[in-house]
Formats: C-alpha cells, structure tokens, sequence
C-alpha cells in the first residue's frame, strides 16, 4: 500500500485543558497533509483556486484510539481509498514514532465545476498523481 507521509508535532494550542489533542484538531491535521498531498501533485496548476473547479469535502469521519498529547510527534500517512470518475475518497491514518495508530480520518473530496456546480471528471493529471496511492 502506497501512502503520501507528513510528520507534525503536537502544539499546546492543538490540546485541551487535559494536554490530549481536541477532537476536531484531526481534521486540521488531515487537511495540512492533503494541501501537501495536492502540491505534490499539482505543482504548476493552482488546484485551490482555478476558474474552473472546486473541490469541496462531501463527508468526513474519524476514529479516535489512542491519546495523541502536547509535544508528541506523529506521522500522518495519506493514502487514496477510493476512486471514481469525479470524487475520491482519502484514507489518513496518524501514528506515533512506533507506527502505532493513534487515530484513522476519512474524507471524500469531489469536483464539481465552479459555475454550474454540477459534478465533473477529476482532470487527468490529478487523478494520475491519486492512482499513484491507490
């Protein structure tokens, strides 16, 4: 299984009063790997703002297994779970320096052209770029 791999400290501010990560943190996280996933991908087209489309998050989820604490390192492996002709879905599992899973996130991103905002293709240089994690 091929994974996209970012290392993130955990900051005070990402915790609560107990000094463990605050829940909805994780997206943050998973969404700062997938930007670095996307501009590994996408290096000369501007993916985030184009005249022609838009990629929103239909759902997301996440599963919580172990703490993740202030100061602690973790590593967030992305990889493609799914993939279809005009969405995807990201599979982000994030573990301590141990490989041990500490929380699993899932999103599904589709695109949709910016001014009718009907579902379209996932152009081919990005979906080449996703087929390389499946």
């Amino acid at each position: 299984m091929k994974t996209f791999t970012v290392k993130r400290r955990i900051n005070f501010f990402d915790c609560d009063p107990a000094g463990i990560i605050f829940y909805s943190k994780v997206f943050d996280f998973a969404h700062g790997a997938y930007e670095q996933l996307i501009q590994s991908i996408d290096k000369e087209k501007d993916y985030w703002n184009n005249d022609k489309y838009v990629v929103p998050i239909i759902r997301s989820e996440s599963n919580y297994l172990k703490p993740m604490k202030y100061e602690d390192e973790i590593f967030i492996k992305v990889r493609v779970s799914e993939l279809r002709s005009s969405s995807f879905e990201l599979s982000y599992n994030m573990e301590n320096e141990s490989d041990k899973l500490l929380c699993s996130v899932k999103t599904v991103h589709v695109f949709v052209d910016r001014k009718s905002w009907e579902k379209m293709e996932i152009p081919n240089h990005i979906r080449e770029g996703l087929e390389r994690l499946i």
